[in-house]
């Protein structure tokens, strides 16, 4: 018989999901996860049906390696002002708002460009609509950080990826539905209609507090080294200086001083945790449609078992987590990625059976939902709140490189040797994440707090 204490304990714990900023982190997740798809393997099954070569598919891939390098301007969303938005939303709410106007301006442009023949106009408005994502990634991620105590992240990163998964759900099956039933035309106006939903969320929430070397750079201990060297030297120089050193200089030299020598292989296991799943993701829409299945089985078996799956793994990533720890379970996530690739294979080879797609699709969700709570918590884990944007994303962009680099030849490997080669092939990727995974796991309690 549990006692009072542990009873009112495992309430005060529930009560967590009801909490304004956790509440709010579902409705961004959404937002977050709506655009992603559409430049990924929705827009590969739209490029597909029209009639584009899988060669050129593969190639479209590489549009989301803007995911992947988004540390380069994520200095800018941490500390350039935005002219009004800034004075009225702050910092965090007015790179959100004005990343969201981004995507649904991209995504209006794809829905008024037919594919065949203007491939280079769907790559212009593709590469606008991953480049307003991959921003408004970077200041969803700090504003999370910043919006609650550590206590509060693990409940806010599980109703994240729950609302991520609905925004994948919207753009996948629901694109798939809509273009089914009327045009391709209309799913992309469709979605880009829901960024209104991230939209009102950032005018609703309110501004987080920031550490007071995150609101001014000054008083950083290298920035006020910095400023001491160089006086009297023009005014202008000191100032840009002093922004770089701030911006871009601390954020990586803090992580490597937090860790030492673990923090090059801490940064390897980040760059390989998701190489499988991210190089053979832009071949599974493909594989679908060349086995002939129909765009309406393909959204009811992603909505039915894909999104269950996904919300499923990822709660059952967060129990296991409190039960066991980050590091036993990053080494399931890993290990289940990559097994679970090889069900792709199996399909490639059986062919047109529906039973099979459904295995396939909850196997991969379930792992992906799994593997992508336990990793979300570990990275916030690494993230230092004095740079969160910054250091956040530079993991996040790390976390996705690779995968998506070498997602970019799918289609070549798809053309000389075949599918279920091909998905072999992406499933070995993971062996080198198992194994950091392992070794990363030894250094990290086996229960949070022991």
């Amino acid at each position: 018989m549990p006692t009072p204490d542990a009873r009112r304990s495992w309430r005060e714990s529930l009560a967590v999901y009801a909490r304004a900023p956790v509440v709010a982190m579902l409705f961004l997740g959404f937002s977050a996860g709506l655009p992603f798809l559409l430049v990924f393997s929705t827009l590969s099954a739209w490029l597909r049906s029209a009639g584009v070569e899988v060669a050129a598919i593969g190639f479209f891939a590489w549009i989301g390696m803007l995911y992947s390098i988004k540390f380069f301007w994520a200095p800018v969303v941490d500390r350039v002002t935005l002219p009004l938005l800034t004075r009225l939303l702050g910092q965090r709410r007015s790179w959100m708002l004005l990343a969201q106007a981004t995507i649904a301006a991209g995504l209006v442009g794809l829905a008024a460009t037919p594919p065949v023949g203007n491939l280079g106009w769907v790559a212009g408005f593709a590469l606008l609509v991953a480049f307003g994502s991959a921003t408004q990634d970077i200041a969803i991620d700090a504003f999370r950080i910043e919006s609650a105590s550590d206590d509060m992240q693990a409940a806010m990163a599980s109703t994240y990826i729950i609302g991520y998964r609905g925004g994948l759900l919207a753009a996948g099956a629901g694109a798939l539905y809509v273009a089914s039933a009327v045009s391709w035309h209309a799913a992309y106006l469709t979605m880009a209609a829901l960024t209104g939903v991230g939209m009102v969320t950032v005018l609703m929430r309110p501004e987080p507090q920031r550490l007071a070397a995150g609101n001014k750079p000054v008083l950083e201990p290298r920035v006020r080294a910095f400023l001491r060297k160089t006086r009297g030297q023009p005014r202008i120089w000191r100032h840009v200086g002093a922004w770089v050193i701030g911006a871009l200089v601390c954020p990586f030299t803090d992580f490597f001083v937090r860790h030492g020598v673990k923090a090059l292989a801490l940064l390897a296991f980040i760059a390989v945790f998701r190489i499988s799943d991210l190089a053979m993701a832009s071949m599974a829409n493909p594989l679908y449609i060349d086995l002939g299945f129909s765009l309406a089985t393909i959204a009811n078996v992603t909505n039915i078992f894909g999104i269950a799956m996904s919300i499923g793994g990822g709660v059952l990533g967060g129990l296991l987590v409190v039960r066991y720890g980050i590091g036993r379970m990053l080494v399931a996530g890993a290990l289940m990625t990559m097994l679970t690739n090889l069900l792709f294979v199996a399909l490639a080879l059986i062919g047109d059976r529906l039973p099979m797609l459904v295995v396939t699709i909850v196997g991969d969700n379930l792992a992906n939902g799994l593997a992508s709570a336990v990793f979300i918590a570990f990275l916030s884990s690494l993230t230092s709140r004095a740079y969160t944007a910054t250091q956040y994303a530079l993991f996040s962009s790390l976390m996705t490189l690779p995968g998506k680099f070498l997602s970019g030849f799918g289609g070549l490997v798809v053309e000389a040797q075949g599918y279920a080669s091909f998905f072999t092939l992406a499933s070995l990727l993971g062996i080198p994440a198992v194994l950091l995974a392992v070794w990363v796991s030894r250094g990290m309690p086996r229960r949070p707090g022991a």
